[in-house]
């Protein structure tokens, strides 16, 4: 029995509660984030997998292929691994060498790809690239763990469980590229794909190999150090181990350049929380799921480190608000009225906003059949909303400023502090920086990030003009505008496009921009190293590409494997 159908439909929350980077800083996955999608997709149709290459020698260093097939296709992540001298392991995207280097390629690699890429995917950013390649990726192993987890496999014993839990991965991606960057496909290679269609699910399958490398590469040093006593990882220490991430500011800068696909991303999201508070009551297996995600939740968060000074401090209070929710759910979810509904307003009224979003999340994952069909909508053509629609009049400009940039005009940009911030573009690795307007130069090549203030001075602007005046007429005379009315015309139809915090402030927490992203991509265990970047956990506890047709593909996330049974194909679990 599922819940009841829904009756008057709750609203979508607000955008200037839901665009603030104080809650998009503690957004948490979902079962609508975008590895999360993949691997339903891969579970349900049954995806064929291979390793018909695994060449290393007992240094660790060689080559592997792990090949994937749905229907007629194929994609083949080649993994480079190589002898990296300590010193020379860092996070940093300035790096130049690294423990193994990766390519997602588009189909089965013949030997002659291989030798070509061999050539060029251990050089990164300077290799040369065809369109047969998807992504570049590559990544470092974790100081922590690897080579303990090689040594007690060696031995003839199983690594210590508590360590592997809290440090959750072997090796560390510190660069994801795709979308053409380096000479790599382009999007619209493969945007007509089915199972790649979705937002970075061609880089999400990438990660999801390359895990699989990485407890390959760690059991085949372990049996050449003692191919006597060596022993395999058990299936659970195996589980509990994903892929890390180390992101930096080179990511922030993409949900302010795509506003109508971040819209899609939101709407979504909060189309699904609006559908689960309006169902008119919670069926008993409904509520039951989602009591027993609590306790599963606590160990989740249990396992979470990190010495931010910002977010450290979360992590105790969440823990508490997580017992809090076990007690007061039951009674709320027994209501005859709206039960989710009043779950949602309880956290309103009761939770931090890290406790609220973590409600969300634990509110749409028994709700697979209602919400699972918003990832569909999760892309979209960003030309349709380019084109600046002239005939606006300038009173009716001015008014969708006043309606949805009010943020903006409450911001005073004379003040130093209000514009201490500016983006741009590092020479040196092509990546986007953050500088001290006031102490750095380059602030003449600033990248136009600075919405907010570009918003405000064209509303000043606006005030010169006669209000039954025509934009076209209006940017012939001002045509410095000309990007900011295009973005206010796109929030205008799209109000979960722009995040409504100023982003050049002397108070930006870029890690809040970067945290949101990656919240979508369905990343966990957010560990900010400063304001500017942060290591993050993927596929921890997911099942492995040898498992597929067996296991669970769905509730996985939550570190107990939920006993549902793989769905038949085409079938939404």
């Amino acid at each position: 029995m599922d819940d009841a159908e829904p009756m008057t439909a709750v609203g979508l929350r607000p955008p200037d509660q839901v665009m603030r980077l104080a809650r998009l800083g503690a957004f948490h996955q979902t079962r609508l984030s975008f590895l999360r999608v993949l691997l339903r997709r891969i579970g349900r149709e049954r995806w064929q997998y291979a390793r018909p290459v695994f060449d290393l020698d007992d240094r660790g260093v060689g080559h592997a292929v792990y090949t994937v097939t749905r229907g007629p296709r194929s994609y083949s992540l080649v993994a480079f691994a190589h002898d990296l001298p300590p010193q020379m392991r860092t996070d940093r995207v300035i790096a130049e060498a690294w423990d193994a280097t990766f390519a997602l390629f588009d189909g089965v690699p013949t030997t002659t790809d291989v030798a070509r890429l061999a050539a060029n995917v251990p050089r990164q950013e300077a290799g040369r690239y065809l369109a047969s390649e998807l992504v570049l990726a590559r990544a470092n192993r974790s100081v922590r763990l690897f080579e303990s987890v090689v040594e007690s496999l060696a031995q003839g014993h199983q690594p210590d469980e508590r360590q592997v839990g809290s440090t959750g991965y072997l090796m560390r991606t510190t660069a994801v590229y795709g979308n053409g960057k380096f000479g790599l496909a382009d999007r619209d290679r493969i945007a007509a794909r089915e199972e790649l269609a979705g937002p970075f699910q061609a880089e999400m399958l990438t990660v999801w190999l390359i895990r699989a490398f990485t407890v390959d590469l760690v059991e085949h040093l372990a049996r050449a150090r003692d191919s006597h006593r060596a022993v395999r990882l058990l299936p659970r220490l195996r589980r509990r181990l994903g892929i890390g991430n180390a992101t930096g500011l080179g990511m922030a800068p993409f949900l302010v350049r795509h506003p109508t696909l971040i819209h899609s991303w939101i709407a979504a999201r909060e189309t699904a929380l609006a559908r689960v508070r309006s169902l008119a009551s919670a069926a008993p297996e409904t509520r039951a799921r989602f009591l027993r995600l609590l306790p599963k939740a606590r160990r989740l968060i249990a396992d979470w480190r990190t010495d931010d000074p910002v977010q450290a401090p979360r992590l105790p209070i969440l823990l508490a608000e997580i017992s809090s929710m076990e007690r007061a759910a039951p009674e709320l979810l027994a209501s005859r009225h709206r039960p989710w509904d009043r779950l949602y307003k309880w956290g309103e009224e009761t939770l931090s906003l890290e406790g609220q979003e973590l409600l969300v999340s634990l509110m749409l994952e028994p709700h697979g059949a209602l919400v699972d069909d918003l990832a569909g909508g999760m892309t979209v053509d960003e030309t349709v909303a380019f084109r600046i629609d002239g005939t606006m009049s300038v009173r009716q400009l001015r008014d969708d400023i006043e309606r949805h940039y009010a943020f903006a005009l409450k911001l005073d940009f004379s003040r130093a502090e209000a514009t201490r911030r500016f983006w741009y573009v590092s020479e040196e690795k092509l990546e986007p920086r953050l500088g001290d307007r006031f102490a750095e130069p380059g602030a003449d090549l600033e990248l136009p990030l600075a919405i907010g203030r570009d918003v405000s001075a064209l509303h000043r602007a606006l005030g010169s003009a006669s209000p039954g005046e025509s934009v076209a007429v209006f940017l012939t005379r001002h045509p410095e505008h000309r990007h900011t009315v295009r973005r206010v015309q796109i929030a205008s139809r799209h109000p979960y496009a722009e995040i409504r915090d100023n982003l050049i402030g002397s108070d930006l927490r870029a890690v809040d921009v970067l945290r949101a992203k990656l919240s979508f991509f369905g990343c966990t265990r957010f560990d900010p190293r400063s304001d500017k970047w942060l290591r993050i956990t993927l596929f921890q506890d997911a099942p492995f590409p040898d498992e597929i047709g067996a296991g669970d593909w769905d509730g996985w996330i939550w570190g107990v494997a939920e006993s549902a049974p793989l769905a038949a194909p085409g079938v939404t679990t």
